[in-house]
C-alpha cells in the first residue's frame, strides 16, 4: 500500500532522516521503534505531507505523492493521529468527530458519515456515553480514543500513529494496542510509532528499527523480538 524509498528530511542543518526506505503492506500494522530523536516522528510528519522532504519517493497504492499537500493527501487516504492527540478541547466529543469527517463530507453524504461515527462508537463505546462532553474534560486515555476516532472520520485506508500510549497508564495503554490492532483486523492498514517496543512488536505483523535516521534493522515483528540486539536496546532484557 505504502512504499518509501531514499527519503531524506532535514531541519536545517540537521539531518533528520538519511535515505530511508520502508514498505507498509495493505492490512497490516507496521511498527517503527527507537530511541527518542531517531527520526520515527518526523517520518510520518513527511509522508502526511507536513514535511517538506530533500528527496525521495513516497507512493500510494503506486502513486506518487511526493510534496502533495497535507489536505490532498488526508484524501487520497493517508491520516494521521500526532503525537500529544491535539484535540480540540473546546468541542464536545461529537463534534470533533463532525471535524474529522470535514475532508470527506462533500462526497460521503450524512448517511455516510453518520455510519462512520457508529464505526467510531462501536470501536470506543465510551465515546457514545462522553459525546456530549468537552473533549477538554476527557481522561487522557478516553482523548487517545477520541484522536483515533477523528481520523477515522475519514474513511482512512492508511493511519499513521504516533506513540498512541504515551502517558497512559498500562491498562489503558494496552486497551488502546488491542484496538489499533482491531483496526488493521477490519481492513484499516497502520503504520506505528510507540515507544513501548514489546508491545508495538506484540501486535505488528512487521517492524523497522530506526537509529540516527537510518533503518538499522527490520523483519517480521515476531523476529525482532528475539532478536538479542533488538532485546538488549529497547526491550530491556538480554
Amino acid at each position: 500500500m505504502l512504499e518509501v524509498a531514499d527519503l531524506a528530511v532535514a531541519y536545517g542543518a540537521i539531518q533528520a532522516l538519511r535515505g530511508v526506505s520502508l514498505k507498509v503492506r495493505e492490512g497490516s500494522v507496521v511498527c517503527l521503534i527507537g530511541a527518542n530523536g531517531a527520526g520515527k516522528t518526523t517520518m510520518l510528519r513527511a509522508i502526511s505531507g507536513l514535511l517538506p522532504i530533500q528527496r525521495g519517493r513516497i507512493r500510494l497504492e503506486g502513486r506518487d505523492i511526493t510534496g502533495l499537500p497535507a489536505e490532498t493527501i488526508v484524501r487520497l487516504g493517508i491520516s494521521h493521529v500526532p503525537e500529544g492527540r491535539q484535540n480540540f478541547t473546546a468541542l464536545t466529543v461529537r463534534d470533533n468527530l463532525l471535524v474529522g469527517a470535514y475532508p470527506v463530507h462533500r462526497r460521503a453524504g450524512r448517511g455516510a458519515i453518520e455510519a462512520a461515527m457508529a464505526r467510531v462508537y462501536q470501536l470506543f463505546p465510551i465515546l457514545r456515553e462522553r459525546q456530549r462532553q468537552l473533549a477538554g474534560s476527557l481522561s487522557g486515555g478516553e482523548q487517545q480514543m477520541l484522536a483515533i476516532g477523528r481520523v477515522l472520520m475519514a474513511r482512512p485506508r492508511l493511519v499513521l500513529l504516533d506513540e498512541p500510549s504515551m502517558g497512559l497508564a498500562p491498562v489503558l495503554a494496552r486497551e488502546i494496542l488491542r484496538r489499533i490492532r482491531q483496526l488493521a483486523g477490519e481492513g484499516t492498514t497502520v503504520l506505528l510509532v510507540e515507544q513501548n517496543a514489546r508491545a508495538a512488536l506484540r501486535i505488528a505483523d512487521y517492524g523497522y528499527v530506526v537509529e540516527n535516521g537510518r533503518i538499522a534493522l527490520e523483519g517480521k515483528a515476531r523476529d525482532l523480538a528475539e532478536d538479542e540486539e533488538v532485546k538488549r536496546a529497547y526491550l530491556g532484557r538480554v
